[in-house]
């Protein structure tokens, strides 16, 4: 297994080019069947695009019944074969576990999904490509192009995806506001999100709508995000330390029932899913008005925009569902400035998505203050926990990834700044109409 708690972008010795001494890449794949409900041969495919898995560090997703029920980290000695290896760790690490039961989709409402782009076209196709080979029987795909520099964006859809991909364009930059763009062109029952770093699973969008047919009280639903690539010492730390992912059993989050486990509920809104792999009820996501503007990627928020989404549909008590059976592969950001960037991001989109609730929802700031006591019992109590741990991929939903310490330190001052930034890009879209409203 591989100790991620020795590895700390401190400390890593680059050469000229940016290359990592002593660092190794792993290979990523996925071990099982592909498809929901199948228990026939194993197979061991690599992650989607990668290369064909080898000896040395491999970390796999397995399936069961082709359904998502573990990652794991494993070594795959000289001259064995892959999948031999790793189904022999699979057995061991999963013995004793029940194999999923089969799961039934039908009624799967109309589902629409957004995809907010700023000039990585290349992405943008290699992402549209898994897009448009859903299994879902009713989708549509729209591409909000957010405050571009050029048209790559625009020639890729009309000209690559014409009739297959929709085109619409932001001027104002931000994620958010690109996300209320695509909210109003939209015409499904139910709004996914994704990145334009993503590639989905053909089963995602199945998945991630099917809560909203099984659940009339579903407003929101999230799933898993897994790495497509783990090239780079800066992906390694990254899922190392917890990546993107939020564990492998299923869970509905409801605020008629606040879980035990989450004292601060619902204002834990990291726990609950990214905006990489979401989706909405419209009328729900339209009802409390969309995202806030002010938040996410593009502004001076740095983020926060998914986070504030799931707190808006939970306070207006909609339940939240995560499922795992909705996998996308994630490309992480490559090298160390951009896990940087991604750790001062992440502090900042903290704080900025509360002090957007609570501008948006004062009523909503003493239900805060009542949870802040036994919350931060709670942290102080996981902190102690995790005091001396160590990442490993492939071990997610745990809970006790913490990031190396000079991460640790952006990610504290970015928590400083949120709220600022917030203020900030609340004065620049200041008046800004919501799309769905605009006449």
């Amino acid at each position: 297994m591989l100790q991620i708690a020795e590895l700390d972008l401190d400390t890593i010795d680059f050469d000229q080019c940016g290359t990592a001494r002593g660092v190794d890449p792993i290979d990523v794949g996925a071990l099982g069947p592909d498809r929901p409900g199948d228990a026939g041969v194993l197979a061991l495919r690599p992650g989607p695009g990668g290369p064909p898995l080898t000896a040395g560090e491999v970390y796999v997703l397995v399936r069961l019944r082709g359904r998502p029920v573990a990652t794991l980290t494993g070594t795959v000695p000289e001259g064995a074969d892959p999948a031999s290896a790793l189904a022999a760790l699979a057995r061991e690490r999963l013995r004793g576990t029940r194999p999923p039961a089969p799961e039934r989709y039908g009624g799967l409402p109309r589902t629409s999904v957004v995809v907010a782009t700023r000039e990585r076209a290349g992405r943008l196709a290699r992402a549209l490509d898994s897009l448009l080979a859903q299994d879902h029987p009713d989708f549509e795909i729209v591409v909000v192009d957010n405050a571009p520099a050029t048209d790559a964006t625009r020639d890729l859809v009309e000209k690559k995806y014409a009739g297959a991909v929709r085109y619409v364009h932001e001027p104002v930059p931000g994620l958010a506001v690109a996300h209320n763009r695509g909210i109003a062109a939209a015409d499904g029952a139910v709004l996914a999100f994704t990145d334009d770093d993503v590639i989905a699973d053909p089963h995602w969008l199945t998945a991630l709508s099917a809560p909203f047919a099984d659940d009339p009280r579903i407003g929101c639903a999230t799933g898993l995000i897994l790495p497509a690539r783990l090239t780079t010492p800066a992906q390694i730390l990254l899922e190392g330390h917890g990546g993107f992912a939020k564990g492998f059993a299923p869970r509905t989050y409801d605020p008629a029932r606040p879980p035990a486990d989450e004292p601060l509920f619902p204002f834990t809104a990291g726990r609950f899913g990214s905006g990489a792999n979401m989706a909405f009820r419209a009328r729900a996501l339209k009802a409390v008005g969309g995202f806030d503007p002010a938040t996410g990627t593009g502004t001076p928020a740095r983020g926060g925009d998914d986070l504030y989404a799931f707190v808006r549909i939970l306070a207006a008590g909609h339940r939240l569902r995560y499922t795992p059976d909705a996998l996308v592969w994630h490309h992480h950001r490559e090298t160390p400035q951009d896990l940087r960037n991604q750790a001062y991001g992440y502090g900042a989109g903290l704080t900025a998505y509360l002090t957007a609730v609570l501008a948006r929802r004062p009523a909503l700031l003493p239900a805060l203050l009542a949870r802040l006591p036994r919350g931060l019992a709670h942290a102080r109590a996981m902190t102690a926990r995790r005091e001396g741990g160590h990442g490993v991929p492939g071990q997610h939903g745990a809970h006790h990834h913490p990031w190396p310490r000079g991460l640790s330190r952006l990610e504290r001052r970015g928590m400083l700044y949120g709220p600022l930034g917030y203020a900030r890009a609340r004065r620049q879209v200041r008046g800004l109409p919501l799309p769905w409203e605009e006449r």
